[in-house]
């Protein structure tokens, strides 16, 4: 579902297909050439996480990364980094609870780009406000290998409760891949985060059709 800002001026969205990078994943294929691949089979936000990476090369990736998501007019998301997301004037930003907080992320950002927030569990969503943040990241719903750090697995149930509480879209991310898709979907998430899901397969086209075609299935 297309979400359009209610901010003149800002980014329209869809979080439904949203692809997460990582380096690690995408270095066979390598991360623009997975990132294209992506896209053409559907995608329809990239976040692009530089973690690991040294400034110079982060900024050569998520320049690489814009140009190809401006050319498809899919919204380019950079992860935590302010510093790059301006620099490749990306569409936006994505912030953990550990990261800049909103309040300075969106004063910093500028009021025309799109703030996504992540949320883990019931007592951050007070750190929502629908007056800075246009999206929430919740998550992980399932276990999960891509990120070191997360949070336990929240499980459909408490997604479903957590999402009534909610006053924005929400993308949900975690462990989920396309047996999961459609789950997630009915437990109110607005759309799906994949890491490993795209960016660990052979045909990353392939795999972002594949999604698609599972999230198209549970809205019915």
């Amino acid at each position: 579902m297309t979400r359009p800002s209610s901010r003149v001026g800002r980014p329209a969205f869809d979080l439904s297909l949203y692809l997460v990078t990582d380096n690690g994943l995408c270095a066979e294929r390598g991360l623009a050439e997975t990132v294209a691949a992506a896209i053409a089979g559907g995608v329809t936000m990239i976040q692009y996480r530089a973690k690991g990476r040294d400034l110079r090369s982060a900024l050569v990736e998520a320049t690489e990364l814009a140009v190809l998501a401006k050319q498809a007019g899919v919204p380019l998301i950079v992860n935590d980094r302010l510093d790059i997301a301006l620099a490749v004037d990306a569409e936006g930003l994505h912030v953990g609870q550990s990261d800049m907080p909103p309040e300075i992320a969106r004063r910093l950002l500028g009021a025309d780009k799109i703030l996504g927030i992540s949320v883990s569990r019931p007592a951050e969503i007070e750190t929502v406000d629908p007056a800075l943040v246009d999206y929430v990241g919740l998550g992980p719903v399932f276990a999960t290998a891509t990120k070191s750090d997360a949070a336990a697995p929240l499980g459909l149930e408490q997604v479903a409760q957590l999402r009534q509480q909610i006053p924005l879209p929400v993308v949900a991310i975690g462990g989920i891949g396309r047996e999961q898709a459609g789950a997630v979907i009915r437990a109110g998430a607005d759309g799906i985060a994949i890491v490993s899901a795209i960016c660990g397969t052979s045909d990353p086209e392939g795999a972002a059709r594949q999604l698609k075609q599972s999230i198209s299935d549970a809205r019915r």
